[in-house]
């Protein structure tokens, strides 16, 4: 018995899939919505808590992919194009509704050395929900130029090149941008909660 459509596109790899959506297959594209839907939501509640917003910036970053997909660049993945979108349409909606707007900072020098990625986890005896929410109302204090690199690098675990590739800049502003980002958090996380300043 023959499979049908449906049930061979999900077999398909997302070049595959990109060229049925723009051949005519709409369901093509829903198979790309379904299998990086849940890495976008995780992305933007990053930035927000409200679940109308998530839904809306979700929503609109992949309408914005399928109006634009003839522009997809074949060398890159479509993960990292759909990426790019879904952080571009949050920052523009925050900077619409004036909420931490872009800072125009750029570091005069590039550090050389990352520093160890360890100050998301300042206490490993806290519940991960409390974690979570400190992490959250720590990073929610933080200008957008310096949420958005910490937020693909600390928990999307984005590489450098990737990160330099979604935000349109080079691996030395990555590499400025992430250790002026980490210092900043870790001030902030001990300016409001001191007692993690006592852990190891």
């Amino acid at each position: 018995m023959a499979l049908s459509l449906m049930e061979t596109l999900p077999d398909l790899d997302d070049q595959e899939l990109v060229d049925r959506t723009l051949a005519g297959e709409r369901d093509a594209f829903q198979v790309l919505v379904e299998r990086h839907q849940d890495r976008l939501f995780g992305l933007v509640r990053h930035y927000t808590r409200n679940p109308v917003e998530i839904e809306d910036i979700v929503q609109e970053s992949f309408l914005k992919a399928y109006t634009r997909l003839e522009s997809f660049q074949r060398q890159g993945s479509f993960y990292t194009w759909i990426y790019r979108i879904a952080v571009n349409t949050t920052l523009d909606l925050f900077k619409r509704q004036g909420r931490n707007p872009v800072q125009a900072v750029e570091d005069p020098e590039v550090v050389g050395t990352a520093p160890e990625r360890s100050v998301m986890r300042p206490d490993a005896s806290l519940r991960e929900a409390e974690i979570a929410q400190v992490t959250h109302d720590v990073l929610a204090e933080l200008p957008e130029i310096f949420r958005t690199v910490l937020v693909l690098r600390e928990f999307e675990e984005q590489s450098y090149q990737a990160i330099a590739d979604l935000l349109g800049i080079s691996i030395g502003t990555v590499e400025s941008r992430l250790f002026r980002a980490r210092a900043k958090f870790k001030d902030r996380l001990l300016q409001r909660y001191p007692e993690y300043g006592e852990v190891e």
